[in-house]
């Protein structure tokens, strides 16, 4: 039946579609909002599991929207939040306490060159969303090509996709940073695309959640989105080690 439902909104989205939560309706950014180069962290935004604005953001925060949202494990992004306040690029009048989304931004420590949904700081803007670096990486992982056999990004789609984008960038941006920051990150933010709307049931992603996730900073709650089982950091390290071997990465 699961099946047969994401067939449907694959294929006539504007007909059928799910409710988002009562509370939780997507409401884009507007211009003085603080957003990141992360479509999930600006998705809790835009949903209003964190302040709309997107500002003075802290740990309990961060745990209770990933909680509630995306089913993660209390705890899930602790790490990663220790590491943005070492690299001490919150803006905030606490800056070791609270961040606003947009200081993720900063180039080389928790943002670096090579998004697949972002272009580079060399060109610009490495912050909103940017329609031509995103177009070659839906094309790998086939978002626009729906069919029942052909519905969802498997591990071996999304990890060949981001390493097609991380070769073109490297060809492209004459200064593209390959610090050791950048190779440590290299993949896991596709491994926590995949495991944010991984379905267990198909061992897979939903192609058209995935697109709605990464292209509008959207959770794809219209689209069925349930999150039933519980994200952990074990299962997110389980994701990017499956996503590096395919891709044939290197410590």
């Amino acid at each position: 039946m699961k099946a047969l439902a994401l067939t449907l909104l694959a294929f006539a989205p504007s007909i059928l579609a799910f409710s988002e939560p009562r509370g939780h309706e997507f409401r884009a950014a507007g211009p003085f909002d603080s957003r990141s180069p992360c479509p999930g962290l600006n998705a809790l935004a835009n949903h209003g599991y964190l302040p709309h604005d997107g500002k003075n953001i802290d740990y309990e925060a961060i745990n209770k929207a990933a909680q509630a949202a995306y089913n993660f494990a209390p705890g899930f992004y602790r790490d990663a939040l220790n590491l943005l306040f070492t690299f001490n690029i919150s803006t905030t009048s606490r800056p070791n306490e609270t961040f606003n989304l947009f200081d993720l931004a900063r180039h080389d420590t928790i943002e670096a060159d090579g998004s697949i949904t972002r272009n580079d700081i060399y060109f610009g803007d490495d912050v909103h969303f940017d329609a031509s670096v995103f177009a070659p990486v839906a094309n790998d992982l086939r978002l626009n090509h729906y069919q029942y056999s052909d519905r969802f990004v498997t591990v071996e789609m999304a990890a060949k996709a981001t390493k097609n984008r991380l070769d073109l960038a490297k060809r492209i941006n004459p200064e593209f940073n390959a610090s050791t920051q950048q190779h440590v990150l290299e993949y896991v933010t596709t491994a926590l695309y995949l495991l944010t709307v991984w379905d267990a049931d198909e061992n897979a992603a939903p192609k058209s959640w995935v697109k709605v996730l990464l292209a509008e900073d959207r959770i794809p709650f219209r689209e069925g989105y349930k999150a039933t089982l519980t994200k952990t950091r074990e299962q997110l390290d389980n994701m990017i080690e499956a996503v590096r071997a395919v891709a044939g990465w290197k410590p």
